[in-house]
């Protein structure tokens, strides 16, 4: 009986995702406050993307091959902030803004609102990859408790310490570099200068 609820339960979430248009998500819910959409649940080593012309989650490939992280799992659930798209001509890649939310793990898919408390800013390939640092806005979600980035920094510098080696040393294939990080006022108004109209 309890795999048989489990089982209509995990269908209704599946079928409640697929109901999700995920390329017309704002940036700001109706709240006012910041979404994002989990690709890479904390702890994984699969390089998940959303597909934006099929319209689905699916592993990232490499050489004909699926991407699957030779390192630490990510430390973080991994995804973007929808309705933003980075400008090439200003240097950034032209993907949606990436999101790293510091929570227990989220499942694929799952849409959430975030408080930004700072930029990690990368330089890949020669362009902008930064990557917006971020917890939940639900406290019962928060795993450390910081709204801002002196709170980060402060309280937390170890977690700066790991974010950065990990995104410096994740992939011996594509090395990037560390430019600095900014506070959540800037990644308030990097996002907001990145938004884009659906």
């Amino acid at each position: 009986m309890k795999k048989a609820l489990l089982l209509i339960f995990i269908t209704a979430i599946s079928c409640n995702r697929q109901t999700i248009d995920y390329s017309k998500l704002q940036a700001f819910s109706e709240q006012g406050n910041i979404q994002a959409v989990v690709e890479i649940p904390a702890g994984t080593n699969r390089k998940i993307e959303f597909d934006k012309e099929d319209h689905i989650f699916k592993t990232d490939q490499r050489n004909g091959k699926d991407r699957i992280i030779n390192f630490l799992p990510y430390p973080g659930n991994y995804g973007f902030i929808p309705s933003t798209k980075s400008n090439v001509e200003k240097g950034g890649d032209g993907d949606a803004l990436d999101v790293l939310i510091l929570s227990e793990r989220l499942e694929t898919g799952t849409v959430i609102e975030i408080i930004p408390v700072g930029i990690l800013k990368l330089i890949d390939n020669n362009e902008k990859d930064y990557k917006i640092i971020a917890v939940p806005l639900s406290t019962t979600e928060q795993i450390i408790k910081v709204t801002n980035f002196v709170e980060l920094s402060s309280n937390y510098p170890e977690v700066k310490t790991i974010i950065e080696s990990w995104f410096l040393n994740y992939d011996k294939e594509d090395p990037a570099l560390i430019e600095g990080w900014e506070d959540e006022t800037e990644a308030l108004n990097y996002i907001k200068t990145w938004q884009v109209n659906n």
